[in-house]
């Protein structure tokens, strides 16, 4: 797993948003946004909602898809 992906932190540039941003809509501190986008600390379920919202994304997009994702399957032909 690779631990310095941050999805949060990849989203905000691709919609083109900041952290200071972010911070204000939220009404937050932008040194706790800014700890959120170095996997300081972690926001609550409640925040990953209003950031969702706020960034038209589906709330599991913030979430690291390593963790939500099965194992792939690999399937073989065996010749007879």
């Amino acid at each position: 797993m690779e631990n310095d992906l941050n999805r949060l932190k990849v989203i905000l540039a691709e919609k083109k948003r900041t952290n200071k941003w972010l911070a204000e809509q939220l009404g937050r501190d932008p040194a706790t946004v800014s700890k959120w986008c170095t996997n300081t600390a972690q926001p609550g379920l409640e925040t990953l909602r209003e950031i969702a919202n706020l960034l038209e994304i589906d709330i599991r997009d913030l979430i690291n898809p390593t963790m939500v994702t099965e194992p792939e399957v690999m399937y073989v032909k065996i010749k007879k």
